[in-house]
This record gives C-alpha cells, sequence and structure tokens, in this order.
C-alpha cells in the first residue's frame, strides 16, 4: 500500500502533495520553488512546513527529459585530497548558491585520461555548466567541452590562463608568470644557485610550467639551476626527502617548490638537522596555504587569491547562464595576478 501523502512512482512526493498538504495550488509551489520571495511569507511558511512534512524533492530527470537543464554546475579538479583547491571550490559554490544551482564535484588525480571519463559523465547530466581545470586536455576531452560549448553549456577553464587563447573562458593565472616571478625574486637577493623542486606526477601541467619558466628566468640572470622531482610520497614526506638527497649531494643556495606543503617538510627538515634557514639554504613555497604563516618567522610563498578565483568563476558562470541579469566578469579582470610574499625564509 502507498505511504499517506505520497505520490505515483517509488513513492516521491509530488508538487501536488506539497500543495494539498499546504492548502494552495500546485502553481503556488512551483513559483515558491523557483523564487521564495515572490510568495507571501505566511503562504511560505505553510508550503516550508509541507516540503519537511512530505520530504519532497524536485525530479530533476523529468525537467532534463523535458529538454531542459538541471541545477547543477559541474566542476572537475585535480584532487581532493589537499587544500590547493578546496577554497576555490567552496568560493565558486557559494557564488552559485543564491541562484539555487550546486556543485557535482569529480577529481582526476591528475591523470588526463580520468578526466575525459568525468567530463563524458557529468554532461550525462545535463548540467547547467562545467568547469574544468587547467587549459590542458586530452583530445577527446578536447572534443566534449567542444561539443558541450555547442550545445549551449557554459564552459570555464579556472587555475590557469593565457591571453593567446581567445576561444575559451578562463580564470586563473599564468604559471609560467609565476615560475619567473620565483626565479627573479631569489636571484634579485643574490641567489646564485638554484633548485626548482617540481612534482613528480607528469600530468602536473602546471607544476611543470611554472618550473620551466624558473629555470628560464634563472639562466637568463646568470645562475644555476637544477630541477628535481618529488619522490612519491606525501608532500611534507616529499619535501624532507629531497632536502636529504641533497645534504648527501651538496646544497644550493636555494629551493623553490612546486608547492608549500613540500617546502614546509623541507623546512621541518633543515631545523632537524642544523641547517640555517635562510642564512645557509632559503626557501620559496608556491600557494600561500595556511601553512606557511606558521613555520617559524613564516615561509616564503606565491600568494594566489583563491578565493576571489572561485568568486570570479561564479560571477561568469551566472553571467553565462543569466546574461540580462548578470554581468560578466570583464576579460581584464580574469586574470589574477599573484605576488611574493616574503617571510623569514628568503
Amino acid at each position: 500500500m502507498r505511504a499517506a501523502g505520497r505520490g505515483r512512482g517509488h513513492g516521491r512526493a509530488t508538487q501536488a502533495t506539497v500543495a494539498a498538504q499546504a492548502g494552495v495550488t500546485t502553481m503556488t509551489v512551483s513559483r515558491f520553488l523557483r523564487a521564495p520571495d515572490l510568495v507571501a511569507p505566511e503562504t511560505a511558511d505553510r508550503i516550508r512546513a509541507a516540503l519537511l512534512h512530505t520530504g519532497y524533492t524536485p525530479n530533476k530527470s523529468a525537467g532534463m527529459l523535458a529538454g531542459r537543464r538541471s541545477s547543477i554546475v559541474a566542476v572537475i579538479v585535480p584532487s581532493i585530497a589537499h587544500a590547493t583547491f578546496s577554497e576555490t571550490v567552496q568560493s565558486l559554490s557559494d557564488g552559485l548558491q543564491p541562484y539555487e544551482l550546486e556543485l557535482l564535484l569529480a577529481a582526476t588525480n591528475y591523470q588526463s585520461a580520468r578526466e575525459e571519463q568525468q567530463i563524458r559523465a557529468v554532461l550525462a547530466w545535463s548540467p547547467s555548466a562545467l568547469v574544468v581545470t587547467g587549459r590542458k586536455h586530452s583530445a577527446a576531452a578536447t572534443a566534449l567541452l567542444q561539443q558541450a560549448r555547442a550545445s549551449r553549456i557554459p564552459v570555464v577553464e579556472i587555475w590557469d590562463f593565457d591571453a593567446r587563447e581567445k576561444d575559451v573562458v578562463q580564470i586563473g593565472f599564468s604559471h609560467s608568470r609565476v615560475g619567473a616571478l620565483m626565479a627573479e625574486h631569489l636571484t634579485r637577493r643574490g641567489y646564485g644557485d638554484l633548485v626548482y623542486v617540481d612534482n613528480s606526477v607528469p600530468e602536473d601541467f602546471r607544476a611543470h610550467e611554472r618550473g620551466q619558466a624558473f629555470v628560464r628566468a634563472a639562466r637568463k640572470a646568470d645562475a644555476q639551476v637544477r630541477v628535481l622531482p618529488m619522490p612519491r610520497l606525501d608532500p611534507m614526506a616529499a619535501g624532507r626527502a629531497v632536502l636529504q638527497q641533497l645534504m648527501a649531494q651538496g646544497l644550493p643556495r636555494a629551493m623553490a617548490f612546486a608547492s608549500d606543503f613540500p617546502a614546509a617538510g623541507a623546512w621541518l627538515q633543515a631545523q632537524e638537522s642544523g641547517i640555517n634557514v635562510p642564512e645557509q639554504l632559503a626557501m620559496l613555497g608556491f600557494g600561500d596555504y595556511p601553512i606557511a604563516a606558521q613555520l617559524g618567522a613564516g615561509l616564503s610563498t606565491v600568494s594566489v587569491d583563491r578565493k576571489s578565483l572561485g568568486a570570479l568563476c561564479a560571477q561568469q558562470v551566472l553571467a553565462m547562464l543569466y546574461p540580462e541579469s548578470v554581468a560578466a566578469v570583464a576579460p581584464a579582470q580574469r586574470e589574477i595576478r599573484p605576488r611574493i610574499l616574503q617571510r623569514g625564509t628568503s
């Protein structure tokens, strides 16, 4: 027997169920779900109580079958294991929430093939928009993104920026510019023997791009420079291991890291090994994560405004969905400008 107060189809409550419970029309319930402020306060209170009593949830699949988009914005990032993308994702979510858009989050683990699978999977749900990380994708993933744009699904690439790419919407920063900025900071402070500690994951294109630009800028300043990959360990443990390796081979004068986390591990190893930072060995991280400000006099790092990046992405997505009511992000604002935070390690 069907439970009282439920509609057809697996016992699911319908808008008609809610309307009967609240003593209003189905049209009033529909209006409340779209724009609660358009419904009288007393009526809105009755509908909220009915929604709670019946356990109603919108049937999104029915909407999609009718040719409409879902209320989902799909977001694909390389990892959710560390804090790198969390602030951006949270800020993006906060910006979309007033429009009743919710995130569907997937992590590629820095695997291009996995990204392709995830793009294909989320597009099957007819998302309102798609946000992907970076501008480098496999040929198949690129084709899927082009198909999404052709289907008028807004696509935004975050965490990367190349002004030469005019056909895609990007909100992020130039990793080449960051790498050069890091090298220039160290060489201007007189450090002439440098090491860049790169991510060992082959498909972390952004870290590699920073490293390549770091090497170019260091050589331009007539500095000696090497690139060392991190071992496949927890990032802080990897930073420790790299410094131990250099202690056996001969320390450079300064080290730059693909992230603050291996830099923090190296800093801890230096303290335990009696290496004076920065007098013997200067260190520079990337990301300005909370740990960077907590180490001694602080870890010098590159600061990226991750919250603003997420907020700008949300504004851009909304402008692409609702061009008549939301202003798009100006092209000049889409490039975030990272900056050096000089602290006690450089």
